[in-house]
């Protein structure tokens, strides 16, 4: 239950959950704090009490409010928040809960009853660049006139050499990426590409799915991955609260 005894504790936002709900846990929010509702009768933001501070992205912090999330998901789908909402009281997240009504409504239906599955696919290969020169007659030609024998290139072939390995790059990603959607399209409600991390990885997707269909979307998985040869690692994860699917600007 929620410590009343300091009045000048804050609650930390982990998510909003539909209806009224009264779920409670213990030790399991950020410095082990006890988490628990608050209702407006429609939809229920999860909160635990916390001084007035601003928190670093610390990995500890990070670890417990995705614990909480974790706990949530055994039970519904939440609408997970960003890391570090701090409302002033009670009474501030029952404003927030009144002012974003509609927003919340709307994710809702976006998300009820699914889960998100993450997607990473790369190139498992001890070169990028001189896979790609090997699978690219453009890029072979290219590096062979410029990096030839006792040739020195000057600082515009370099330049030049980059930008077409850069512009080839973009353009396989683009198409392994559309042949992934497409094999997956059965099996999930919607797709999000998201940034690639380092230069070897071919795509960064966030797929919703149906709770009822996660093994229905692990065939789809096998199916797209069948497409492509062994220079090439598929690496799936989930499930996780729908964090690329829930677009909010909460209002305060």
């Amino acid at each position: 239950m929620p410590d009343t005894s300091v009045s000048h504790q804050g609650r930390y936002l982990y998510a909003i959950v539909e209806g009224a709900s009264n779920q409670t846990k213990s030790g399991i929010g950020l410095f082990d704090a006890d988490v628990y509702s608050i209702s407006n009768g429609h939809v229920s933001a999860i909160v635990s009490d916390i001084s007035n501070q601003k928190l670093r992205p610390e990995r500890r912090h990070l670890a417990a409010h995705q614990s909480v999330l974790r706990w949530l998901l055994d039970e519904c789908t939440p609408l997970p928040m960003s890391f570090g909402i701090i409302a002033g009281g009670g009474k501030e997240i029952e404003r927030i809960l009144s002012l974003n009504k509609d927003d919340f409504k709307e994710q809702f239906k976006r998300v009820h009853g699914k889960v998100e599955m993450g997607l990473h696919v790369s190139w498992d290969v001890p070169n990028i660049f001189d896979y790609f020169t090997d699978l690219h007659q453009e890029l072979r030609s290219a590096r062979d006139t410029y990096f030839g024998t006792h040739r020195v290139p000057s600082y515009e072939n370099k330049i030049e050499l980059g930008r077409m390995f850069d512009r080839i790059l973009s353009q396989d990603r683009e198409n392994h990426t559309a042949d992934v959607e497409n094999a997956l399209s059965p099996y999930i409600s919607e797709i999000k590409r998201n940034n690639c991390r380092s230069e070897k990885e071919v795509m960064n997707l966030a797929c919703l799915v149906r709770r009822k269909a996660e093994s229905e979307f692990e065939k789809g998985i096998m199916q797209a991955a069948n497409l492509f040869d062994n220079n090439f690692t598929f690496d799936y994860n989930g499930p996780w609260a729908p964090h690329n699917f829930v677009e909010l600007n909460l209002e305060f």
